[in-house]
């Protein structure tokens, strides 16, 4: 039954139509209540954003696969050296000088049009949403950002997956909460549970994905954070398990533990790797601008041109083609010699930054291992050139140099032990692990301030290490905003009766209280409009109905108040009194905006 008011002031009750039925969102405003608000709902929150980033990492990687398949005629091409596209026999190995063309004309209208950042790397983005806009995302970016740099990937991108998948799960994570009308630390929290699941399901990493959230996106390791992350990791990692087997993204070779003696190798690799993380993050946002500058035509069409600078590059080095795990690996297994290791090295540094420099979408934590790979494995075969066999595995060098290259260029060194840790399963690696990534992050920030994904930041004028920008509403409380209470309805008044006082509010809404005058909740207009039109009685006492929305205080800062106040509907909240039971006033978004603008 709906409410509405005659022109003489009186109320009278139309009987809903059945063709133009009254939607109900009274089940979900209670259900979103719940889950907005305290530790169980944020657990259920948890759990599932870890399911939902589990099973986007499971399609995230079916459309690399897929589009792999379609565009090269491999499932790796990175491997299969200067071979033809089996589809396409006729163009024999210049076929991958189109792939990025036609992938490009696809991807960069898409992005340009839906989502602008869903191109390039993506972690970026992710931390300024966090530590800038309250942890929002807009929802389309999760479906744009998983097309393109699958598109992207699987036409020969020289790009990684994590920083899709993190977006992908941050973004979802962020829409979650925004139909929770979660405030803005939940949000961010969601964000990082979001951004967890997606490395722990794509790379079978659940302690990497909890350590990279914590230590790039939140930058905290708050224990309520740490708990919920780690459920969200856990169970995208079982989703992830169950649809890629219970194996490491990487197939290494055994690793044993190296001799101390050994530890000076590592420490010198450790800074070598530092260099080269610092210098990879220079070249890839100097060949970024120099696409911006040579760029003059429409945004949409520049991944297609740039694409054929990037087939140029892979025609002469196929194995740059998308991630090129494969290629880690025989690196990592001593199967290619110091030159070569070299070249794939400079190789991988330009394929990389042209991509994302023409507008491609896909991360860069990837070709940082990769080249961590080839500097390590080159710096092994040199030390066995002169130290021979006391120089220990050259497969050790290999993969200490993967996290050492990501330390540097990333400068987050727990991450970096942590996922190298789960790649090989071995302790013994910690001791060499640690003190290489140790002074890779030293070098990394004695030669630059920024990381490789700060630094994309910064040069947007950004700058997350300063203080957030001051609040308008800074210095401003409640109790001088707020309007005077209305008058409470009684806690025994039937919905029929309320009804009545309602429709001829002010607000739309009306505080409840009980006969002592605590306050109880709040009764809505919409709400009783809702609950008679699925029939309820119109003797049911409207405290059965009520909301109870987050505490607000006169005396607190209006700043504060504003998360509340966002969660709430239009009608705006109850301000309680110092003892909490009792009513001061009522704070509305009209009175928020009007002391804004009054102030000088």
């Amino acid at each position: 039954m709906q409410i509405m008011p005659s022109l003489n002031g009186s109320v009278r009750r139309i009987p809903p139509s059945p063709l133009l039925p009254i939607p109900t969102r009274r089940g979900m405003n209670r259900l979103a209540d719940a889950l907005a608000s305290g530790p169980g709902g944020l657990i259920v929150l948890a759990l599932a954003i870890g399911a939902g980033a589990g099973g986007g990492a499971i399609v995230f990687r079916w459309l690399i696969t897929t589009f792999t398949h379609l565009f090269s005629g491999h499932a790796d091409y990175s491997a299969a050296g200067h071979t033809a596209n089996p589809h396409l026999p006729a163009l024999g190995i210049w076929f991958v000088v189109f792939t990025p063309v036609a992938a490009g004309l696809i991807y960069g209208p898409l992005v340009n049009k839906f989502a602008p950042e869903a191109r390039g790397h993506g972690v970026p983005e992710v931390m300024y949403a966090v530590a800038r806009k309250g942890g929002r995302i807009a929802p389309q970016v999760a479906v744009v950002k998983s097309l393109a740099s699958a598109l992207c990937i699987g036409s020969g991108g020289s790009v990684g997956r994590e920083g899709p998948i993190v977006q992908i799960g941050s973004a979802l994570g962020s829409t979650f909460g925004r139909v929770v009308g979660a405030g803005e630390d939940r949000m961010r929290l969601l964000v990082a549970c979001g951004a967890a699941g997606g490395i722990a399901a794509t790379f079978n990493a659940p302690l990497a994905g909890v350590f990279f959230a914590m230590e790039l996106i939140l930058t905290s390791f708050a224990a309520e954070g740490f708990g919920m992350i780690v459920l969200s990791s856990v169970t995208a990692s079982v989703i992830g398990r169950a649809a890629f087997g219970n194996v490491p993204f990487l197939t290494l070779p055994p690793f044993h533990a190296a001799h101390v003696s050994q530890l000076a190798l590592f420490a010198a690799l450790g800074v070598g790797a530092g260099v080269i993380g610092v210098g990879f993050s220079k070249v890839l946002y100097a060949v970024e601008d120099a696409c911006d500058w040579a760029w003059r035509w429409p945004e949409w069409a520049r991944p297609a041109v740039g694409g054929l600078l990037l087939g140029a590059v892979l025609l002469v080095l196929p194995q740059m083609y998308g991630v090129g795990y494969p290629v880690l690996e025989n690196a990592v297994a001593g199967k290619y010699a110091i030159g070569f290791l070299l070249v794939l090295l400079i190789g991988k540094i330009v394929a990389t930054s042209l991509t994302i420099g023409i507008g491609g979408s896909g991360g860069v934590f990837a070709p940082s291992l990769f080249m961590g790979a080839m500097a390590g494995s080159a710096f092994g075969l040199a030390a066995h050139d002169v130290f021979g066999t006391s120089a220990g595995p050259i497969g050790s060098y290999a993969l200490v140099g993967m996290g050492a290259v990501f330390a540097g260029a990333a400068r987050a060194p727990i991450t970096a032990v942590v996922i190298l840790f789960e790649l090989t399963g071995e302790y013994s690696i910690i001791l060499p692990l640690m003190a290489a990534i140790v002074l890779a992050t030293l070098t990394s920030k004695a030669l630059t301030g920024d990381t490789i994904y700060t630094l994309k930041l910064r040069r947007r004028g950004i700058d997350l290490s300063a203080p957030a920008p001051a609040s308008p509403f800074a210095g401003i409380t409640v109790e001088e905003v707020m309007e005077p209470v209305p008058l409470p309805l009684s806690a025994g008044l039937p919905l029929s009766q309320a009804a009545d006082f309602l429709v001829t509010s002010r607000h739309g809404a009306l505080p409840v209280t009980a006969t002592d005058g605590t306050f109880l909740g709040v009764a809505s207009a919409r709400t009783v409009a809702e609950v008679l039109a699925e029939g309820g009685r119109d003797s049911e006492p409207i405290r059965e109905i009520v909301s109870v929305p987050r505490p607000v205080h006169a005396d607190s800062e209006l700043a504060a108040a504003l998360e509340a106040l966002m969660a709430a509907e239009p009608s705006g909240l109850p301000v309680l009194d110092a003892t909490g039971a009792g009513l001061s006033g009522w704070i509305t978004h009209q009175a928020v905006l009007a002391a804004v603008h009054q102030r000088p």
